[in-house]
């Protein structure tokens, strides 16, 4: 891809997450067992697992080791990036190294707002890598801490079970139809979004492409996630009565119309919005008496648009992790803020508002209500100390695993660890397509920006 086709943002640098290193703090909020840590990666995990306990005093000499050669290393060169869900340790390391701390949005595009920089380590979840691999151009190269650390939603919406339901739906409604392809996918799914003329989409940025697809298109499949389906709908204005949901996962894969009622027929032909019945389990946890319980208390419930509808309809605001972090930033001194997402994130959350005065809860503790208790995501867990020392150090030497390495197209299997990855011919199709897809994300979503929408 030549620099002159290349879309370039400028923006404000990333925030500062506030999180800091306190003394006698605990860094680590588990301990991974040793044959979940690559071959490479023992050694430095025997090392971690020996020290004598996890507080910072005794954690950073031990990474200073071996991550300060590596910065000093590559320099400006290098980029330290991590996901607000990350477990804290990673969060507060990441920025300690001189890191950063985004949203899927500000991860995306990484590659086009750092255009000198050639290399990219990031702990967070495979999608997320790939998609700056995705944007990258050929001189940086994408790393990965843990290859395994997935996404549950990614999961329900893989290549094998998108593919047949879309070739399902291309068959009925031909160039009517238009994919819109949340974040939280693969590259191979938001490459047949940009094939289909759509984009790709992130909980920041969904009513604004939601809104673009739909005044462009007279059928539009949104996947995976049907909660945040639901939740921008509404937010621009169609009505349920709009809208169909299909199934997700392997059964999506057996979906074929012939199969269907003639009354299930005309109600998916008569809706201009089908939603891929994908969720995420950490949000469907949090339930409406959850947020009334707290509004109850006075406090301000914010939400992630990945939770319910009936949560979101009731909650005081919604919006992604950017918008939940910068509402605990923005906060005042005595206020008190109930948040429903990752659990990771609400923990730092509490964390940083007791630094600043601000009482943070998470909306799912309810006090005797068992079926509400906040959770974290344990694919990002996999990401921790031993993984990023590990990474660093034997790119330092020239000795990084090809595993962690992350091209576009690759898929890793989240429990074995093994990886398929696309030959070259492939990977240049899966790009046109998915770059067209999250080059439209881009151009809609900065226009809006500038526009004040």
């Amino acid at each position: 891809m030549s620099r002159s086709l290349r879309v370039v943002t400028t923006s404000e640098p990333m925030r500062s997450s506030g999180l800091t290193l306190q003394p006698q703090m605990e860094i680590c909020q588990t301990d991974l067992p040793l044959d979940w840590y690559q071959e490479e990666f023992k050694p430095y995990a025997e090392e971690f697992l020996a020290l004598p306990d996890r507080k910072p005093e005794t954690v950073l000499p031990w990474m200073d080791r071996y991550v300060l050669p590596a910065v000093q290393e590559f320099g400006d060169q290098m980029l330290l990036l991590a996901h607000f869900y990350m477990g804290g340790e990673i969060v507060k390391l990441v920025e300690h190294y001189g890191g950063h701390i985004a949203d899927s949005y500000k991860l995306a595009l990484q590659a086009t707002e750092h255009p000198k920089a050639t290399l990219f380590v990031e702990s967070a979840v495979h999608f997320m890598a790939e998609t700056i691999a995705l944007l990258a151009d050929e001189h940086q190269s994408v790393y990965i801490t843990n290859p395994k650390s997935g996404c549950t939603m990614e999961t329900m919406a893989k290549e094998d079970m998108v593919e047949p339901l879309v070739d399902e739906l291309k068959e009925r409604y031909g160039d009517d139809l238009m994919v819109v392809a949340y974040m939280n996918t693969s590259g191979r799914i938001k490459a047949i979004a940009g094939e289909t003329g759509g984009a790709v989409c992130t909980s920041s940025n969904a009513p604004v492409i939601l809104r673009w697809a739909m005044d462009n298109a007279k059928k539009v499949l949104f996947l995976p996630d049907q909660h945040l389906g639901f939740n921008t709908a509404a937010a621009v204005g169609i009505s349920d009565t709009d809208i169909s949901v299909l199934p997700s996962g392997h059964e999506a894969a057996q979906f074929r119309f012939g199969a269907l009622s003639s009354e299930e027929q005309n109600q998916l032909d008569a809706s201009p919005l089908l939603l891929w019945g994908g969720f995420c389990g950490v949000h469907t946890v949090f339930q409406p008496r959850h947020v009334r319980y707290w509004q109850e208390k006075g406090a301000r419930v914010l939400v992630h648009p990945e939770c319910p509808r009936n949560v979101v309809s009731i909650a005081d605001g919604s919006g992604s992790t950017n918008y939940l972090w910068g509402a605990v930033l923005d906060a005042q001194p005595g206020e008190r803020l109930a948040i429903a997402t990752e659990g990771h994130f609400v923990r730092n959350a509490i964390e940083l508002g007791k630094q600043r005065g601000v009482q943070i809860v998470n909306v799912a503790d309810v006090p005797g209500d068992l079926d509400g208790m906040g959770c974290g995501c344990a694919t990002m867990s996999r990401n921790d100390p031993p993984h990023l020392v590990a990474l660093l150090d034997l790119l330092r030497k020239g000795k990084a695993p090809d595993l962690n390495r992350v091209l576009p197209g690759d898929v890793v299997d989240e429990r074995t660890g093994r990886r398929e990855r696309l030959d070259w011919n492939s990977q240049q199709r899966l790009v046109h397509g998915a770059r067209k897809s999250l080059q439209k994300m881009i151009q809609l979503t900065e226009d809006a920006r500038k526009s004040g929408n």
